[in-house]
């Protein structure tokens, strides 16, 4: 932990992104607690420069190299610029930093995670794939490693600031609020005739596409659910979703003598992001406060689980776990493409996400080939399903 007379040098991976760039109006609001080292992206190479130049750091990475060269003629001279998997990790392991903020989705961030593991760095985890894909693999390397692995989600990130580090031995239940997205009241005869565009429009949240179509599905929740079961290690019988549409109390922890805390601000992703960055103090900032006469009411509701089959989807593949988990979050994200695309119906998402889980072979206790591998195959299965 870096001494509190200097600010905690930052690795952000995946830094134009949604998460990205709320972390960086984090660094942006408290300069003397977040130093940005490196900063990572997948191909926005105008806005990679842009944050490299802006936050002076010696070291990017873009992660498609066909646009390395264009970047090199935007940024300073004196500034290493690496490309791909590799450069990810060298990033992720670079000897200055302190925490690496992983906000890359899809399984691109997997290896980096570990790499900084290894190198005995603190993570924040913004992208779901990692513990949703290798929970097990991560929090394990993490407790031999004696660093710490800090949610970035706002569920997660409430769930975190709840417990304030007591036994999961104390916890009654884990509750995710969920906003129960754009289709919380439409009847289950509806969604097959849901479009592309009505998807994307979220009620409470502004994020990246593929979020947002995991928001309406409740895909999205039902990642977390597994997350949270790996991140707070416990078991998925005690984890469980309440709908709750103004997203003010981001979640809640039942505890065994029935006392429930919860964590509460307007709507922000800047506030569980300073909460990773600056754990375990609390620093003040220019965010929102919230105003409880103008919010007037709290609403919430049991989600409609027959009605969103992807909770129960999650609940299997995370009671079950082994490679289940990663087949389940490799046919979703092929399948939110497919329907981005318009060539898959919204229930077409679950449905394809069921068949792909029901026919890949399970691997009760796999190592990350076998993850990996598993979630390939998973892809070329619901990419042949929907085809």
């Amino acid at each position: 932990m870096p001494h509190p007379d200097r600010p905690k040098n930052v690795v952000v991976l995946g830094s134009t992104g949604s998460i990205g760039e709320s972390s960086l109006k984090v660094a942006r609001d408290i300069p003397g607690r977040m130093k940005v080292v490196g900063l990572a992206a997948n191909r926005s190479i105008d806005g990679l420069a842009s944050q490299i130049n802006e936050f002076e750091v010696q070291q990017g990475c873009l992660y498609d190299p066909t646009g390395l060269e264009a970047l090199s003629i935007q940024v300073s001279p004196g500034v290493t610029l690496h490309t791909g998997e590799e450069g990810l990790i060298e990033l992720a392991t670079m000897p200055e930093a302190d925490l690496v903020l992983i906000a890359i989705v899809g399984v691109a961030g997997l290896r980096p995670a570990l790499a900084a593991i290894e190198a005995g760095k603190d993570i924040a985890v913004a992208s779901k794939e990692i513990l949703v894909m290798a929970g097990e693999t991560v929090m394990k390397a993490a407790r031999e490693k004696g660093v710490r692995v800090l949610p970035v989600d706002s569920e997660h990130n409430a769930i975190f600031q709840c417990l304030e580090d007591r036994s999961s031995e104390d916890v009654s239940r884990l509750i995710l609020t969920a906003s129960g997205g754009p289709f919380r009241e439409l009847p289950a005869g509806q969604l097959a005739e849901v479009k592309k565009a009505q998807a994307l429009k979220h009620p409470t949240w502004e994020m990246g596409q593929k979020i947002t179509i995991d928001s309406a599905t409740l895909f999205n929740k039902g990642l977390e659910m597994i997350e949270a079961r790996w991140l707070f290690d416990i078991e998925m019988a005690r984890v469980d979703v309440i709908v709750h549409p103004q997203s003010i109390v981001h979640s809640m922890v039942e505890f065994i003598d029935s006392s429930i805390l919860a964590q509460l601000s307007t709507t922000d992703m800047c506030f569980p992001i300073q909460y990773a960055i600056t754990w375990p103090e609390r620093v003040p900032n220019t965010l929102a406060p919230l105003d409880f006469a103008a919010l007037a009411r709290l609403d919430f509701e049991a989600p409609r689980w027959d009605d969103f089959p992807a909770l129960n989807l999650a609940k299997e593949a995370g009671t079950k776990g082994g490679t289940l988990p990663a087949v389940m979050n490799a046919a979703n994200e092929v399948a939110v493409a497919a329907f981005l695309r318009e060539e898959l119906s919204f229930p077409g998402i679950w449905e394809t996400v069921e068949k792909t889980m029901n026919t890949i072979a399970w691997i009760e206790n796999p190592g990350l080939d076998a993850i990996i591998n598993a979630d390939l195959e998973a892809r070329s299965k619901a990419k042949e399903l929907i085809s």
